[in-house]
């Protein structure tokens, strides 16, 4: 049917132009046409209706559920919610606890990004959605159809594992895997990019181009963002070591400009930072192969000295059983073969030992320099809790780094990053970081409502953050703080800070475990446990509590402790406090920092 003049309001000019341009038109560009006629105009009171001989196609909607602990499915998440949304499709984002599992009977496409906490477990934020799937009544999902991007760190034993029991229990209770699950290591960019175009076009060709319109702008503007692909070169304004002397410890705390980057943070966000290895260690590996430092590589498409790209771009410290395995073809002998599958083989043994002991261990080898660059993993940036507040300090971010260092199998080891930043960085020189979200350690909505900090060592700095910022937003509720160290006198990190804190009535209790000043050991759950009525009285009041630190120790013995304060004060059985701390993480009010 063709315009006239006498059923449109247009001239005759009009008209004809319009009837010439719609008769060389798709009927793809048609539907765009009409959307974007309609979102330019939002203040039109018009309603579009359905005509009898037409129905209007339902919106295929997109789910993207987020199981992450340190932020990093988060920040990807976020990533492919913009790209989707870019091609005008209908996309809701969640973390995998603010998602109610039941609504899983609504959703027609799922994306699922969650990473892998520890050995094999789910992080906190999934736990629920990762109970529901399980339970023996599940219900079919039939309807949907699914893809699982899973994140973890293959020098784990259950690599990615959550990612794998989520993708093979959807599949179970009868979905449809729309693009194969993929499994990332630390460097995740690559692969997440690839899954992000291939979930992409999977689902632009299950629906038609109608579908996929909806009202906003047409065009998206380009900004120039900072982030782990594209890190901001903060100069260092303060470099300050906070342990006294004659401590075991050696505690930096750095102060980093923002200035002109634009980067914005939370408390409770994490600093991402690019570190170099050791100078000494890319040396000894060099004569040991007998490499030329000069030589050129290739990394990420760009030229490199290979002495460059052994301190900047690949991960010569941490030994993993998938990195030995890959290293068997280039050996010139059984031995390293032989050493990874004989019975006794315990991947601990590998445990504190980097690149140069396994090459003198296991030499000659054979090969070319790019075919040994091949097989080690990119350098990954190291996550530290942010310590301070923008609010209290604009343009800047601070971070407590904690020096690693130790010895094992006849050498000095030092931690990468750790010590890069604290012995080889000056104020003045820059450092390559980035923001990390972390929505899974976030201060109360409301400014009201008391909070429980409780961290060891390094540990306390994301709880310098809170302070600060509830003392510059003047909030009104309790403050508490559990902080756990060795030594009073050398160890007890912003010491300064937290007695002003106290003093102004800002910090409301403050219990401190120094464990190596009394004869027998006491840690920040002993404290705890010492206060176990009026800890469970502010649980009970609604207090949030916090914790960060060592996932492997000090976090599982908190949580204990925990349980059996519920169990004891609350005069619950062993199930009902399990029952009252899921309930604590249900409602955000048990969140967990740790590492």
């Amino acid at each position: 049917m063709s315009l006239q003049t006498t059923n449109s309001p247009f001239t005759e000019e009009q008209t004809n132009v319009l009837n010439q341009l719609i008769s060389s038109l798709t009927e793809t560009q048609k539907i765009w046409l009409s959307g974007y006629l309609l979102a330019s105009n939002p203040s039109s009171n018009q309603v579009v209706t359905e005509t009898p001989t037409q129905s209007q196609p339902k919106t295929k909607g997109v789910t993207i559920l987020v199981g992450s602990q340190t932020g990093n499915g988060v920040a990807l998440a976020e990533q492919l919610t913009e790209r989707l949304q870019k091609q005008k499709m209908n996309v809701h984002q969640y973390g995998m606890d603010e998602f109610k599992p039941k609504k899983l009977k609504d959703v027609e496409v799922l994306l699922v990004i969650v990473s892998t906490h520890g050995e094999g477990d789910p992080p906190d934020n999934a736990l629920r959605f990762y109970e529901y799937l399980h339970r023996p009544k599940a219900p079919s999902l039939v309807h949907l159809e699914f893809s699982v991007l899973a994140l973890g760190d293959s020098s784990y034993e259950h690599f990615c594992q959550t990612g794998k029991d989520i993708d093979k229990r959807l599949e179970e209770l009868g979905g449809k895997r729309m693009v194969p699950r993929v499994d990332c290591d630390v460097d995740f960019e690559d692969k997440a990019e690839t899954w992000f175009a291939s979930v992409e076009k999977e689902i632009k060709e299950s629906v038609t181009t109608q579908e996929m319109v909806t009202e906003g702008n047409i065009f998206a503007t380009e900004q120039i963002t900072y982030s782990r692909k594209h890190p901001f070169l903060a100069e260092i304004l303060e470099h300050i070591p906070l342990n006294g002397r004659g401590s075991n410890k050696e505690t930096t705390h750095l102060e980093l400009s923002l200035e002109g980057s634009g980067i914005t943070f939370e408390p409770g966000d994490s600093l991402g930072i690019y570190p170099e290895n050791d100078p000494e260690l890319v040396d000894a590996i060099l004569h040991e192969m007998n490499w030329e430092s000069k030589e050129r590589v290739e990394v990420n498409g760009e030229k490199y000295t290979l002495r460059e790209a052994l301190l900047r771009y690949y991960d010569i410290t941490n030994i993993t059983l998938p990195l030995l395995k890959k290293l068997i073809p280039l050996s010139e002998t059984s031995a390293l073969k032989e050493y990874i599958e004989k019975d006794s083989f315990d991947k601990k043994e590998v445990e504190g030992k980097d690149l140069l002991d396994i090459i003198r261990e296991f030499g000659p080898w054979k090969g070319n320099i790019t075919s040994f660059l091949e097989v080690l993993r990119p350098l990954a940036p190291r996550l530290y809790s942010i310590a301070n507040s923008l609010e209290a300090y604009p343009d800047e971010v601070h971070v407590t780094i904690g020096s690693v260092k130790y010895e094992a199998h006849g050498r000095q080891r030092l931690g990468v990053c750790s010590v890069y930043c604290a012995e080889r960085k000056e104020i003045g020189d820059t450092l390559p970081v980035y923001v990390q979200k972390n929505p899974n350690f976030r201060l109360p909505e409301n400014p009201d409502d008391a909070i429980i900090m409780i961290g060891a060592g390094t540990g306390v700095a994301p709880y310098r953050a809170f302070m600060q910022e509830r003392e510059e937003i003047d909030a009104k509720g309790k403050n508490w703080l559990f902080f756990g160290d060795q030594h009073f006198r050398t160890d007890f990190l912003y010491q300064v800070e937290w007695q002003q804190w106290k003093k102004d009535g800002l910090l409301t209790n403050i219990d401190l475990a120094f464990s190596r000043d009394a004869e027998e050991k006491v840690y920040v759950q002993h404290r705890m446990l010492e206060k176990k009525e009026e800890f469970y009285r502010w649980l009970e009041e609604g207090a949030y509590v916090y914790v960060c630190g060592d996932k492997n120790k000090m976090a599982k013995d908190v949580e204990k402790t925990i349980l059996t304060i519920v169990q004891d004060v609350g005069n619950k059985t062993e199930e009902e406090a399990k029952e009252y701390v899921q309930m604590l993480r249900q409602e955000k009010r048990y969140q967990r920092d740790v590492y």
